[in-house]
């Protein structure tokens, strides 16, 4: 099994910055693509950053400019730095990670249980 685990979120100020780091666990015999979703009250979950093992990345047109997304292979980890953020990036923050568990196995795709991030002054 795989566990992700985030870890980051909070309270901000808008106009200020967050990172949010999530760190994967167990089995994984290889991470292709890495993202990370959010979820606000009363909307579908959606698309904030993905980032593929070669490094390409790809952001929701809200986030492009503000959101920096990177990952760190030897640690398995995936980071989303949040800068100059507004009261509408409020939201519950997933990351996701597609993983092989073993040489032989199919790849899944994994969640983390998420963090709150909150923006209110």
């Amino acid at each position: 099994q795989v566990q992700l685990v985030e870890s980051g979120g909070g309270l901000v100020q808008p106009g200020g910055s967050l990172r949010l780091s999530c760190a994967a666990s167990g089995s994984i015999f290889r991470i292709y693509d890495m993202g990370w979703y959010r979820q606000a009250p009363g909307k579908q979950r959606e698309l904030v950053a993905a980032i593929t093992s070669d490094g390409n990345t790809n952001y929701a047109d809200s986030v492009k400019g503000r959101f920096t997304i990177s990952r760190d292979s030897a640690k398995k980890t995936v980071n989303l730095q949040m800068n100059s953020v507004k009261p509408e990036d409020t939201a519950v923050y997933y990351c996701n990670a597609a993983v092989r568990s073993t040489l032989g196995s199919q790849t899944s795709v994994f969640w983390g249980q998420g963090t709150q991030v909150t923006v209110s002054s």
